[in-house]
Parts: structure tokens; sequence; C-alpha cells
């Protein structure tokens, strides 16, 4: 089964991604896996409080991607797959399509405010011709009935 990548963060852009990412997968027969990165950046403290730093994020994470999971079981008849990894967004993003031949397709929102598309979607888009998958670039503002009419 082909499955849809789709990047789990705290952007605004992340909503019309996901929403891509599992209607696409209802209308072609695929999965979605949800992929949320912890930057290792955000527990280089003392060992004890890194430690629950790190449990506070996968907790986040998990009430994160429930809400994301419930719309896609409820709405798509998906059911999507979380996986958490800790390290660089680019190399962890690699190192999962890697480890998981049925990944046929990387999910990214893009932002449409002044700062660009976003960081992610920038060196995702620098290294597209050496990706070993193709990337679909989601807007934010695209509204939800044009999302279903170009799944």
């Amino acid at each position: 089964m082909r499955k849809f990548l789709v990047i789990l963060d705290d952007s605004r852009e992340c909503l019309n991604a996901m929403r891509f990412a599992a209607m696409r997968a209802a209308n072609s027969g695929g999965g979605v896996a949800i992929l949320s990165i912890i930057s290792p950046d955000e527990f280089n403290h003392w060992i004890g409080v890194g430690d629950i730093m790190r449990a506070e994020a996968r907790e986040r994470i998990e009430a994160h991607f429930e809400v994301f999971a419930k719309w896609m079981r409820d709405r798509q008849n998906i059911d999507p797959d979380l996986i958490v990894r800790e390290g660089e967004p680019y190399e962890q993003i690699l190192a999962q399509i890697t480890e998981d031949p049925e990944i046929g397709v990387l999910v990214l929102g893009a932002s449409t405010g002044k700062g660009g598309p976003g960081p992610l979607v920038n060196q995702m888009s620098r290294n597209a011709g050496s990706l070993p998958v193709p990337i679909t670039i989601v807007p934010e503002d695209l509204s939800k009935e044009r999302l279903e009419a170009i799944t």
C-alpha cells in the first residue's frame, strides 16, 4: 500500500497538509503516516530535566495526533500511523522515507505569510531532486472545497 507521509508540527499550514494526505489516501486506497520530529535542542538540559521534557513533548504530539487521527478515521476512513523521531527534520524525514518502502509521497504544508513557505518547505524543495519520493506542497489557505476537488 502506498502511504502519504505528512509532517505534524505546530504550524497552521500543517492542517491543510493533513487534510490533503487523508483525502488523497482515501481516494487512492492508500494510507497515511504522520511524522513528528522532536528537535534535540529542546533537551540540552540536565539528564533528568531533559527526560521529563521529552516525555511532555511526546504527550503533546500524541494529543495533537489524536485530533487529526479521529478526523481521518471518522471522515476519510483512514487509520494513520504516528511516528515520532528525534533529530534534525531533514535527516529524520529522509530516514523515515528510506526505512519505510511504502511511503510514496511526502506532503508538506506551505505558509502563505510574508516569511515564505516555511523552513522545511524551503529545505526540502532545495533538495527535491535527490529525494526518493515526490513532494506535494499544500498551501495553507486552500479551502476545504478546493482540497476536495483536487484530491
